[in-house]
């Protein structure tokens, strides 16, 4: 069992920055690959960014590419989200989830946090 908590979303303005951490509990954290993913009102879950057991491979749709960064640390059991250039369209709950998978697929996805909202105003 891998229990998962977000935290750092809020309201920033458009073009800033926002860094959101998901705390993970258990000794496995390691092996798993973790992402992000979001999901904005009246829309479906989309993917964010991935990182590896390693943490050498990341990965990210063409939407966020350049703008976030996704990072591990595995010494704190924690995996972070850099959000910069932000923009309003990525507004959204915000999840943090763990796969025994290199996967992109949120079905493939084992555990989930609870989300963080962060809003972006134009």
């Amino acid at each position: 069992q891998v229990q998962l908590v977000e935290s750092g979303g809020g309201l920033v303005q458009a073009g800033g920055s926002l860094r959101l951490s998901c705390a993970a509990s258990g000794r496995t954290f390691s092996s798993y690959t973790m992402g992000w993913f979001r999901q904005a009102p009246g829309k479906e879950r989309e993917f964010v960014a991935a990182i590896s057991t390693s943490g050498g491979s990341t990965y990210y749709p063409d939407s966020v590419k350049g703008r976030f960064t996704i990072s591990r640390d595995s010494a704190k059991n924690t995996v972070y989200l850099q959000m910069n250039s932000l923009k309003p369209e990525d507004t959204a709950v915000y999840y943090c989830a763990a796969s025994q998978l290199i996967t992109l697929v949120p079905a493939a996805y084992n555990y989930w946090g609870q989300g963080t909202q962060v809003t972006v105003s134009s």
